[in-house]
């Protein structure tokens, strides 16, 4: 079978990985695989054969650290195939260092160091391998007692696969610092690619993927979120916005309620973001759900987002208030991704996102809510540069995309976890407010950076008739302190049924 790819590239068969690495890694070099134990290392070393056996190029692991046994386990949790995988395992080294040790009195390190690499080197000379693996460095780092003899070693390796057309990639679980030999081999490895595994005070561990250095491309540099799920490694490349270009017609979608989309100026335009602002329960998911409804109903594709809410509960209370929601899940015009933000890391989620933009054609995302999106979060500095990407790529593709955030508190002066409202085109406030005994809900437009927007405040309620929004209420003061106050008559609000 003839290799397919491009001949300066060696793809490792991880789809985000080549994305960062622009295609793959160079031909015939050096790599260096470097990570923790447990990180993934060999997973992702295997999928590198893998994929080469799939392109016609005979592939070789040389297992130092593990046995047979363990690398077909591997292998057998995520179904793969290695038939066609030639392995050379340790005890096979040992077996030939036992023999040569009976002709000695003595085996010093340096003696056993040569004859373990002169039975590597006539392996991968009777394979001849297109692709090599060699895992793992430790081994051969103890073997070789001194930084210096070590750093010898692997320069005389290097120019031992410099001379022949083959492409290795060496695994270390060695930190940096420990003795400087991590820092021999990066130096003069081609490319350096390192895997991190962060520990979560709650939740699983979460892994990321760096490359460190890669020399003649310029990569996608920065940490890119990983997992490791049945199938192997899957690298979640960072989203930079702008590389993402492209054209759409304008437009905008409306809500289908004529005083609704009154206030947002007659909708929300393509390419722009959405901030429904506002305390527990004023009515932010259900306000989102009108668009969505409407949206789909008009034949273009929604992804709606749930961190809090299960798909089962959103059913129930959209029925309620007569939003068809099922009826377009049901049609695939709506698509709910019910999110985890304990397990889901920040970089899947937005790959998911970037997905189904990209390859589905969908014009509508919804985030309900970012509260919870914040949580997934390390830092909340990085959620607004994470955000800011997203809304830029949205932005580029024609999305509307509507985002909730539930402010601390009732009434009084609220305190809002981050402040996002600067990276929205448009947000629409959503209060509480008293009139003669009962409680009632307000919304207001207070942003809009495409076209004019109503600034008045209309109240609005939805009850098992639908989402229904008032008049304009001009005798209205305290709205912006959050404390909401209607001077007029009852006559002005919205009757009861």
């Amino acid at each position: 079978m003839n290799s397919t790819h491009e001949p300066h590239n060696c793809p490792t068969g991880i789809e985000g990985l080549d994305e960062i690495l622009k295609g793959g890694l160079p031909l015939n070099r050096l790599y260096l695989l470097k990570g923790d134990p447990g990180v993934g290392k060999t997973t992702l070393a295997l999928q590198f054969l893998l994929q080469g056996i799939r392109l016609g190029e005979k592939g070789l692991y040389i297992t130092l650290s593990e046995t047979r046994d363990e690398i077909n386990a591997v292998a057998a949790s995520h179904h793969w195939d290695l038939s066609g995988l030639d392995i050379f395992e340790l005890s096979a080294l040992e077996h030939q260092l036992a023999h040569e040790a009976q002709n000695t009195v003595f085996h010093p390190s340096e003696i056993e160091l040569n004859k373990t690499t002169d039975i590597i080197l006539k392996r991968i000379e009777d394979v001849k391998p297109k692709r090599l693996v060699i895992d793992s460095l430790s081994e051969l780092r103890l073997l070789s007692d001194t930084p210096f003899r070590y750093r010898r070693q692997m320069l005389a390796l290097k120019q031992f696969f410099s001379q022949r057309d083959v492409t290795v990639m060496v695994l270390d679980d060695h930190a940096a610092g420990e003795g400087g030999g991590d820092l021999h081999v990066q130096s003069i490895a081609h490319g350096v690619i390192t895997i991190e595994q962060l520990a979560s005070d709650y939740g699983a561990e979460r892994r990321r993927v760096k490359i460190n250095k890669l020399r003649g491309v310029n990569f996608v540099g920065g940490f890119h979120d990983a997992a490791i799920v049945q199938g192997g490694v899957t690298v979640f490349p960072r989203l930079v916005a702008s590389d993402h270009e492209a054209s759409f017609k304008p437009g905008r979608i409306s809500s289908g309620i004529a005083e609704l989309d009154s206030l947002v100026g007659g909708g929300l335009d393509y390419g722009t973001s959405c901030l429904l602002l506002g305390p527990a329960g004023t009515g932010k998911s259900t306000i989102a759900l009108q668009f969505v409804v409407n949206t789909a109903a008009r034949g273009e594709k929604v992804t709606l987002c749930l961190f809090e809410e299960t798909a089962h509960t959103l059913f129930e209370r959209a029925e309620l208030i007569k939003i068809p929601v099922r009826q377009y899940v049901d049609s695939g015009m709506i698509e709910i991704m019910q999110v985890d933000p304990v397990e889901l890391t920040p970089g899947e989620f937005v790959h998911r996102l970037k997905q189904r933009v990209q390859k589905e054609g969908v014009r509508l995302v919804v985030i309900d809510s970012l509260n919870s999106y914040l949580q997934a979060m390390p830092n909340v500095k990085f959620l607004n540069i994470q955000l800011h990407e997203l809304l830029s790529f949205f932005s580029r593709h024609g999305v509307v995309s509507l985002m909730t955030v539930a402010q601390h508190g009732i009434v009084g002066q609220m305190n809002t976890p981050i402040d996002l409202t600067y990276l929205a085109d448009t947000v629409m406030l959503l209060r509480y407010f008293e009139q003669e005994g009962r409680i009632r809900k307000a919304i207001s437009v207070v942003k809009k950076r495409m076209g004019s927007h109503e600034d008045f405040i209309r109240e609005f309620k939805f009850d098992q008739n639908g989402i229904r929004v008032g008049e304009p209420l001009e005798k209205f003061h305290g709205v912006l302190t959050g404390v909401p106050t209607f001077e007029g008559k009852s006559s002005d609000m919205l009757p009861e049924h």
